[in-house]
């Protein structure tokens, strides 16, 4: 089944440059990376030449003998069965970190053969990247595809609410939204709450219409994200990168939710441990936040290393692994409350990544207080809360904002949107269009 990604207009973007360099799309495996990059070939191009450097590693070969881009074409466009024509077709290295000389070689075409549209695609290039000197360093650009988006979602499986939810997101004031439109697509968040924005998860959902068929597939493919811990690492280490992913609902599930090593595994301690954390960090398994204890910019340089949090790439994927019933979804919002949040934050942090913050962090204050994340904002911090509920009550943003008078707060939860000059309400079911939201706040308190 074909979802549309929001990233097809920015690949589209690329592709149009006179100056483009090949392109290497990041992504976890199994969030569409190879049914997008098929689509858009078919869509843009009329023809894709495909090769999967992991599947067909008789290819490597081709690229081990040359670093012409001509030659290498020429040889690999004899396993195809078409007439290859580098002129009109898109060129797709898929899983190209499992053959570095492939991944040496886009920078001669990068020098040699900028005619060419070339992507590369793989699920652990973050993860090869310290393992050779071969990567081409300022050759290629950078795209990251995420997990479906709520957004995205929607536009999957209800086209009226979608209609909605880009109507009210395109107002120029940022006023409530009629709970005539506001209870379906909050009803639909509560579905993607559970099922998440894997592409084969939603395909199940919309095919049956059932969360029972969807949870079946979400424990599939958690199945085989621990059968590629064992594939792609040796054996000790595959043990840890499991016992870390295996923790992630309990760390979450706490009051204070710091990621604590001890909570891995008794005795477990960070110089054993931080080889399997990095490993699921560059293959895109688990996002971290890093705390900040003085707000300053740039935030990147007053991370306090010691103290982070993590998150699962999907929160569906956490819903499951946590032990929920999905067929308590009607009460998504008790259930919410109860496991702390948890599932909202980790849908926080997955909005705001997919929006291009490239690096997540929160704030406390000697355990009194905690903003769950900080965003930069030009020459400014903006301090984000998430509730799980229609709580009002923000303590934590009350004395962060006390403390430091930021421009503007920002509260995420079930309270539909409203804005008064210095504090942002946004529906949960709105957080991965926060940037959008933060622009109008400008515009208006300007008008």
């Amino acid at each position: 089944m074909h979802f549309y990604r929001n990233l097809e207009k920015d690949l589209l973007e690329w592709s149009k440059k006179l100056d483009k360099k090949p392109l290497i799309l990041h992504g976890a495996r199994q969030v569409g990376k190879t049914t997008l990059l098929r689509s858009f070939g078919k869509q843009y191009f009329g023809n894709t030449a495909y090769f999967n450097l992991e599947r067909q590693p008789e290819l490597h070969d081709f690229f081990k003998v040359t670093k012409d881009p001509g030659r290498i074409m020429r040889s690999l466009a004899l396993t195809l069965d078409f007439k290859f024509d580098p002129l009109h077709h898109l060129i797709i290295f898929d899983e190209i970190q499992a053959c570095g000389e492939a991944l040496t070689a886009l920078k001669y075409f990068q020098e040699e053969a900028p005619e060419y549209t070339v992507i590369a695609a793989g699920s652990l290039i973050g993860v090869s990247l310290g393992e050779g000197s071969s990567f081409p360093v300022g050759k290629v650009e950078f795209m990251d595809l995420h997990p479906l988006s709520f957004e995205e979602y929607l536009r999957a499986v209800d086209a009226k609410s979608h209609k909605a939810f880009q109507h009210f997101l395109l107002e120029e004031i940022l006023s409530p939204i009629p709970m005539a439109f506001y209870n379906p697509i909050s009803e639909r968040f509560k579905e993607y709450m559970i099922c998440g924005g894997m592409p084969e998860i939603v395909a199940k959902y919309v095919e049956t219409s059932s969360i029972l068929a969807a949870t079946e597939v979400k424990k599939n493919l958690l199945q085989s994200y621990a059968s590629d811990f064992s594939k792609y690492t040796d054996r000790y280490d595959a043990l840890k990168v499991g016992y870390i992913w295996n923790s992630l609902p309990w760390q979450l599930a706490k009051e204070n939710k710091k990621f604590l090593y001890k909570a891995v595994r008794t005795g477990a301690r960070a110089r054993e441990y931080e080889s399997a954390l990095h490993w699921l960090i560059k293959a895109g398994l688990i996002l971290i936040a890093s705390n900040i204890s003085v707000p300053r910019l740039p935030l990147q340089s007053y991370n306090d290393l010691s103290a982070f949090k993590l998150y699962a790439l999907d929160v569906g994927l956490l819903f499951e692994m946590s032990g929920l019933e999905p067929k308590n979804y009607i009460q998504l919002s008790k259930l919410l409350t109860e496991f702390k949040g948890a599932l909202t934050e980790n849908y926080v942090a997955q909005a705001l990544r997919a929006q291009g913050v490239q690096q997540l962090h929160y704030w406390e204050s000697a355990g009194k207080a905690e903003i769950d994340f900080l965003l930069q904002d030009g020459g400014n911090i903006i301090p984000v809360e998430v509730k799980a509920g229609t709580n009002t009550k923000a303590k934590s943003l009350k004395s962060y904002k006390d403390k430091y008078d930021p421009p503007l707060t920002i509260k995420l939860s079930l309270s539909n949107l409203s804005f008064d000059g210095q504090h942002l309400n946004v529906p949960l079911f709105y957080a991965g269009q926060l940037r959008t939201l933060l622009e109008k706040t400008k515009s208006q308190s300007t008008s």
